[in-house]
């Protein structure tokens, strides 16, 4: 009996995250469709004291983290559009634009 109340929970959570994923269908960055793995970005990191959060793909959000800080993103780029205008981040944006929802590879920090 304890398995099927795990499973009951297990399924309940996966289909709360999938109706939050299906609520926000694009990208906060790059505005591409979003794929099965979603993360939510604090726009204003939440050691800033940021809450407000965007779905973004997992490569999108990892290449924020490895472009800007912290305190850059608080303070110049809590806004998407702005992001977006970031030289690295247009960069990225460009490369990023043609491939699949759930595209997967590498993020190095920029130098």
């Amino acid at each position: 009996m304890a398995g099927r109340v795990k499973r009951k929970a297990g399924l309940a959570a996966a289909a709360a995250l999938a109706e939050r994923a299906a609520a926000a269908p694009n990208c906060a960055l790059c505005e591409r469709p979003l794929g099965a793995k979603v993360e939510w970005h604090h726009l204003i990191p939440k050691s800033e004291g940021g809450r407000v959060t965007a779905p973004v793909h997992p490569i999108c959000h990892r290449t924020i983290h490895a472009t800007l800080s912290n305190a850059e993103l608080a303070r110049d780029y809590a806004n998407p559009a702005v992001l977006r205008a970031h030289p690295a981040i247009a960069r990225y944006l460009r490369w990023v634009a043609g491939k699949p929802a759930d595209f997967h590879a590498p993020v190095r920090r920029a130098r």
